[in-house]
């Protein structure tokens, strides 16, 4: 690894609720308010039934499985995750809301053990347990020395970045933000007064206009800026167009990394202008080893996005993405036809962004190749594409 530049380990959802703070040391109460299921042990219980025994309780680091060590092998400088749970015991169910996710606060532990710099919480499961939930939340992250980002007691503490200093006196600043497509309710939103998320309304020119301010307002030369977003459906590869133009805006603007999620499987990477746009990481964590109906998008295979970028330019120096699959409630590396999969489909929904994925030698998965180009209208990448979406095989 280059010394010369600064590697992020970025992921999509972790979501440590549910039927996986079952399996951890300290379960909470179990109760869901689900049409179908009542129980969060129910979850753990359809995951046995395809993949065989969890053991309970698990080690904290049990859920991370193999991607511990691959994180330790990585030599990162800031990881960078989006916590997808309540951490609290609160019982205030949000209404209008089918599925609710929360943790014990005594099983931080396992969040602990990827050793996260930031926790991004700008997403459509924070305020599952309301804003006493969210209180606790922060708190409990607070107290286990858990910097958060993208929620608060206020908007000014929802909107404010996370700052981590890296090695040559570069710092890494982290912008978290979510908006009504991935499921935040209006009524999330942080106020002057009252806590919440920092909800952006609409991928907007405006809302695009508004976050590169924030960011010139606190970066300096060598600082690397992150825009972590919560948005879009769960499922599917097309991107909608307003989401593309949305991101190349804030690179334009001075944002050197898009690390979008909320999607359960991952979606198409870009190169633009040099620097790396994720439009979805796809789940890293969940309880979903057993649920059916979505088997054609391989959600059950996750990535590691290691990212490495040049602090005085804001590219992206190289790109690697580990391939995990989620067995028995634990990561485990894939191997051989479930690698080949998730490289060919990110290479057959990438290359309309001009960018081709291929196999390194170690068995990660690499940006092979890209062709840069400045303009959206112009890039031929984007004919014979429905108005709505870009990207969909």
């Amino acid at each position: 690894m280059r010394e010369d530049v600064v590697t992020l380990f970025l992921c999509g959802d972790v979501m440590l609720g549910r039927g996986v703070d079952q399996i951890l040391p300290h379960p909470g109460d179990p109760a869901l308010s689900e049409q179908y299921i009542g129980d969060a042990r129910s979850y753990v219980e359809l995951a046995e039934a395809v993949n065989g025994p969890v053991p309970r309780p698990v080690a904290y680091s049990w859920p991370w499985g193999d991607a511990l060590q691959m994180l330790d092998e990585a030599a990162v400088d800031v990881r960078v995750v989006n916590l997808e749970t309540s951490v609290t015991r609160s019982d205030d169910f949000a209404a209008g809301k089918e599925v609710h996710y929360r943790m014990n606060p005594a099983n931080l532990p396992c969040l602990a053990a990827a050793g996260p710099d930031v926790c991004a919480l700008a997403n459509n499961h924070v305020l599952d347990f309301g804003r006493r939930g969210l209180a606790e939340t922060l708190d409990s992250l607070a107290g286990a020395g858990l910097r958060a980002v993208g929620a608060g007691r206020d908007a000014d503490q929802a909107r404010r970045p996370a700052v981590v200093d890296v090695r040559g006196g570069a710092r890494v600043l982290v912008f978290s933000f979510g908006m009504p497509s991935s499921g935040i309710p209006q009524s999330w939103a942080a106020s002057e007064d009252g806590s919440g998320v920092d909800l952006v309304p609409e991928p907007s020119d405006a809302a695009a206009a508004g976050i590169v301010r924030r960011v010139r307002q606190v970066k300096r030369p060598g600082d690397i800026a992150v825009a972590s977003v919560h948005w879009g459906s769960n499922w599917g590869y097309g991107i909608p167009r307003g989401q593309v133009r949305f991101a190349h805006a804030l690179i334009d603007g001075g944002v050197d990394v898009v690390h979008g999620h909320s999607s359960h499987h991952p979606r198409p990477l870009e190169m633009y202008r040099g620097k790396l746009i994720l439009y979805g990481c796809g789940d890293l964590i969940d309880d979903y080893e057993g649920i059916t109906g979505y088997e054609q998008y391989r959600d059950d295979l996750r990535l590691l996005y290691f990212v490495s970028v040049d602090p005085g330019t804001g590219r992206a120096a190289d790109v690697r993405m580990a391939p995990l699959q989620s067995w028995r409630m634990r990561l485990r590396h894939a191997v051989g036809e479930d690698r080949e999969w998730l490289r060919a489909i990110l290479d057959r929904v990438s290359r309309n962004f001009g960018v081709r994925i291929g196999h390194a030698p170690d068995g990660m998965l690499v940006i092979d190749e890209f062709d840069g180009y400045d303009e959206f209208d112009e890039f031929e990448g984007f004919k014979g594409f429905d108005e709505g979406s870009v990207g969909a095989p």
